[in-house]
């Protein structure tokens, strides 16, 4: 698979990237410059009701074209996405856990037709807002560093050597899927005890309703234990205790094994702050002995809701070290 690098015009670095994020809930598009700015963007829910797979790309397809409207109809530059797992990568067959109706959806095909003549490059959403941390956020100057996506699920993405670190599959970094607890709860990959099973916002709530918190509130969500756990709910804070242990332990293992300086940690369980990162870093001083470890930072993401965008621009405009597929 070659990227749809014919019209050598496209190539032109001064023209934008039409950069697109593709989560379970919202569709985001913008066109951002080489410099990372994002020059306008637009969002919409992925689906409404039981959309099918073609509806769900039209309304992709519409908003591609009001970002395009809207600044004039520029000729781009090539198409950087980001869009949730899993996916068939770098071909951009994709099936979306959260995006039911997307199976094998041949998104970078899609892509091609509507833009031919650029390069179209699909990868992993949380690879793209790593990507975006490195480029342009709170890891940017760092040659080594693991990005952390901590919200529904768990994601990462591993720069080593100043360069995006793929893997076989695409899934390098995957630092979700790391064991912190044998004995622990069943994940959606099969295993036990992951790093997901435990910290995502999803099995935050469902531990703590075990334990007695909220039973009868089906409305509860990660936000609510949250601010129960500011004002001073014990199990509320034990839940995030057990989070923040569980992300201190694969951080550890993280670093011992890629020997890292820096952890960068954005999504929306990470914006409890010190509720999520003060266990972090005492389980992490509990585990990370050994002597190259422990000056590991561990930090917030330093970009906002527009990462993901920045990220899959990243894929096009710093394709030297962040895109190796050709």
């Amino acid at each position: 698979m070659t990227d749809q690098t014919a019209d050598a015009p496209a190539a032109d670095p001064s023209r934008p990237v039409l950069a697109i994020d593709i989560g379970g809930t919202k569709l985001a598009v913008g066109l951002v410059d080489a410099d990372g700015q994002v020059l306008a963007s637009r969002r919409a829910p992925t689906t409404v009701g039981a959309d099918d797979a073609d509806t769900i790309f039209g309304r992709l397809r519409k908003l591609c074209d009001e970002v395009l409207d809207t600044a004039g109809n520029p000729r781009v530059r090539g198409v950087g996405v980001g869009c949730g797992g899993p996916m068939r990568w770098p071909d951009g067959l994709v099936s979306p856990v959260n995006l039911t109706a997307w199976r094998d959806f041949p998104l970078r095909e899609r892509l091609a037709e509507a833009y031919p003549g650029v390069p179209v490059r699909v990868h992993n959403d949380a690879v793209a807002v790593v990507v975006a941390e490195h480029w342009r956020g709170a890891g940017r100057g760092v040659d080594n560093m693991l990005g952390m996506v901590v919200s529904t699920g768990v994601g990462g993405g591993l720069i080593l050597g100043g360069r995006l670190i793929d893997g076989r599959s695409g899934n390098a970094g995957h630092v979700g899927h790391l064991i912190v607890d044998p004995d622990g709860p069943q994940c959606g990959c099969g295993a036990r005890g992951c790093v997901e099973a435990i910290a995502r916002g999803p099995g935050l709530v469902a531990w703590a309703r075990e334990q007695g918190w909220r039973p009868d509130d089906a409305s509860a969500t990660a936000k609510t234990l949250a601010d129960d756990a500011l004002a001073g709910d014990a199990i509320a804070r034990e839940a995030f205790d057990r989070a923040g242990r569980a992300l201190g332990i694969g951080i550890a293992s993280a670093v011992a094994l890629c020997d890292l300086e820096l952890v960068v940690v954005g999504g929306g369980v990470s914006q409890v702050g010190a509720l999520l990162f003060d266990p972090l870093h005492r389980y992490l001083r509990q585990y990370a002995r050994i002597e190259f470890a422990r000056t590991v930072r561990v930090v917030r993401a330093g970009l906002d809701q527009d990462a993901g965008i920045v990220g899959a621009a990243a894929f096009i405009l710093a394709g030297d070290r962040y895109w190796s597929a050709g």
